[in-house]
């Protein structure tokens, strides 16, 4: 088995013995189950040894090396030390779970090895099928258009892309910013998440452009500021041309007001985007879609198959309404890439035409298997069900003296404090807890900031969280308080 790769074939890097190469790969898809399967019996998360970080200095690898050897390195000093978002103690940041079959249908995607950045291929039909899906789930019009992308940060830039070719003309592609006068403006609460000022920067425009709204107590965008700093900035010169709306902010999964920004993008003929990364696809849900009512009447939409979706890693979105607009702001025409009506260069257009990416992995192959093995009736109630899980943990914080909620709950993250004494010390102690709770192996929340101050986070994605998983949670919460609190105090 050692010699598996080290005598392949001799006029490729196949295996000259596949019965062997079938054991090994077996024996790997089995330790991945194994250890899927047991989950709760291994720590949320673990800091890596020095001993094994070590092993990762090692130069270049020259000649071959046995599979079922680096195999073992893999179970040994990979497996264990990742960041632990499979398993159900996790709750440090928006991520999915992931699941078996979007884990299968991955090893199928990579066995096919297909480029998704066109031609006439079925795998680029499994794509369009999810995009029309989408169209369908958000009340998008049959001319919209949607492609995979890494993640919402991505999408979110590829938003504002086309935002900016809508107000500028395409021409702005090839003279660049210098060529128009217009100082384009755009706006987003305070609790945007931090790809929304980068995308502008990354489109030229400069995050300096970006107008930043208050939020209200529930931490969603003022609406009324909104109103009043887009009339000031037209006074003052400004264009507005772009809103940006959360669907789930990433401190507290606030949803703002999305109907109302819907008519205020109406009125002054704004683009409204919106960032779902956390939650727009909670309209697979009966009970969480009215939370989100105006999302529908959004010009783009940028969301996250690999969060609530359970998707494994990376499986981000882009939905534009506009699908002839987002084509015109991406498509660039070459020698290599012409299009026949016929043959294996025909199926234009094609995914690279509406993204800056020419060579494109196969994501949405896993997406495919995850909506059809589940469906979105079961997942929409998983994600019904970390919301009720949010809720329980927010009781139990209410019920304990020592814990204190500290935003409201809108979806499935929760926002809390260890109660200290001394309330210069709440802080550091808060972020004392965080860090010791995770060493614990028994959970892994996170922290942010919220009005000033540092504050314990739980985001409750993953499926397979459950009821003695917040009681888990809770409990080392109060336990590494009750030592660090009394720590600053002796």
């Amino acid at each position: 088995m050692s010699q598996l790769f080290q005598d392949p074939a001799p006029d490729s890097l196949d295996p000259a013995d596949w019965a062997t190469l079938r054991h090994q790969a077996h024996g790997m898809l089995d330790d991945m189950l194994d250890h899927l399967e047991h989950l709760r019996q291994h720590a949320v998360w673990q800091a890596a040894p020095d001993e094994v970080r070590a092993r990762f200095a090692e130069p270049l690898p020259r000649q071959p090396g046995s599979l079922d050897s680096i195999h073992a390195r893999f179970m040994n000093d990979i497996l264990p030390y990742g960041v632990g978002n499979i398993h159900p103690g996790f709750m440090g940041w928006v991520h999915g779970g992931g699941t078996l079959a979007g884990m299968l249908a991955e090893m199928l995607a990579a066995g096919m090895n297909a480029n998704l950045g066109g031609r006439n291929q079925i795998p680029v039909q499994v794509e369009w099928q999810i995009v029309r899906w989408m169209r369908e789930l958000f009340d998008f019009p049959a001319e919209a258009s949607g492609l995979f992308v890494t993640g919402t940060s991505q999408a979110n830039l590829m938003a504002v892309w086309v935002a900016r070719v809508r107000y500028l003309g395409v021409a702005v592609r090839r003279q660049g910013l210098a060529q128009h006068p217009l100082r384009l403006r755009a706006y987003a609460s305070t609790a945007a998440h931090g790809s929304v000022a980068q995308a502008l920067d990354l489109a030229g425009l400069g995050s300096d452009c970006l107008c930043r709204i208050d939020v209200d107590a529930a931490q969603r965008i003022d609406v009324d500021a909104l109103r009043r700093q887009i009339e000031a900035d037209r006074q003052a010169g400004w264009t507005p041309f772009l809103l940006v709306g959360n669907a789930g902010t990433v401190d507290c999964g606030a949803i703002d007001p999305l109907d109302d920004l819907a008519d205020i993008a109406q009125a002054h003929g704004v683009w409204l985007h919106v960032d779902g990364a956390l939650g727009a696809l909670g309209m697979l849900n009966a009970q969480l879609a009215p939370l989100f009512a105006g999302i529908t009447r959004a010009d783009s939409i940028a969301f996250d198959f690999h969060k609530w979706g359970q998707v494994p890693y990376d499986a981000g979105f882009v939905l534009v309404r506009d699908g002839e607009l987002h084509l015109g702001t991406f498509a660039s025409p070459a020698a290599y890439l012409r299009r026949e009506a016929d043959g294996l260069a025909g199926g234009s257009p094609w995914p690279c035409d509406f993204g800056p990416d020419l060579s494109r992995g196969f994501r949405a192959l896993k997406t495919w298997f995850t909506l059809q093995v589940y469906g979105t009736d079961r997942l929409g109630q998983i994600m019904a069900q970390t919301c009720a899980l949010a809720r329980y943990l927010a009781e139990r914080i209410t019920a304990e003296p020592m814990l204190e909620l500290r935003a409201p709950v809108a979806l499935n993250i929760v926002c809390f404090t260890y109660r200290c004494d001394a309330a210069e010390a709440a802080d550091a102690v808060n972020a004392a807890i965080a860090v010791a709770v995770q060493h614990s192996g028994l959970a892994a929340p996170s922290t942010t900031v919220l009005e000033g101050h540092l504050v314990l986070r739980a985001a409750i994605v993953n499926h397979r969280t459950r009821a003695e998983d917040i009681d888990r949670l809770v409990d080392a919460v109060l336990q590494q308080g009750a030592r660090l609190a009394g720590a600053t105090r002796d």
